[in-house]
């Protein structure tokens, strides 16, 4: 009994600490982070998409072993995110804060279609795969349209 208030303490106790150590990061360290997180992200669809698009050879074990790491991927870049960051130099647009909301609901559509992808590419369906790696790239050009400046 004691030794599990003691762990709960420690576990409440360490992510008190994580969030004020959160609350501090500097800004143009979230932006590197951010930024960071959507480099792998691109690394890692990249192949998925030339698979899609019939450039490169399907291959299962490549699709699966990258829709899982994008799916994990998919959740990390947005923290990032912080109001702080505003004026950073980055390609953020300021319209990621001034529509905050429209922000969110198209960050939380890409983490959506990429936890599909995850769950479809563990299916062997290598259409219904590709018509997935479709959606996800959608849910890219429509955030990259929408709060990134173009280059």
């Amino acid at each position: 009994m004691k030794r599990g208030l003691v762990t709960s303490a420690l576990v409440v106790a360490l992510g008190a600490t994580a969030s004020s150590a959160f609350a501090q990061a500097k800004p143009e360290v979230l932006v590197k982070q951010r930024q960071a997180a959507m480099t792998l992200i691109g690394k890692y669809f990249g192949p998925l998409g030339g698979m899609a698009q019939g450039k490169v050879p399907y291959n299962a074990q490549v699709v699966q072993r990258n829709a899982g790491f994008l799916d994990n991927l998919s959740r990390m870049p947005w923290d990032g995110f912080d109001a702080g960051t505003q004026g950073e130099k980055s390609r953020a647009l300021p319209a990621i804060w001034k529509e905050s909301d429209k922000f969110k609901e198209a960050s939380s559509r890409f983490e959506n279609e990429t936890a599909k992808l995850y769950q479809v590419s563990r299916g062997g369906d290598e259409a219904a795969v590709k018509a997935q790696i479709g959606a996800v790239g959608k849910t890219c050009a429509g955030c990259h349209d929408n709060f990134r400046q173009k280059q």
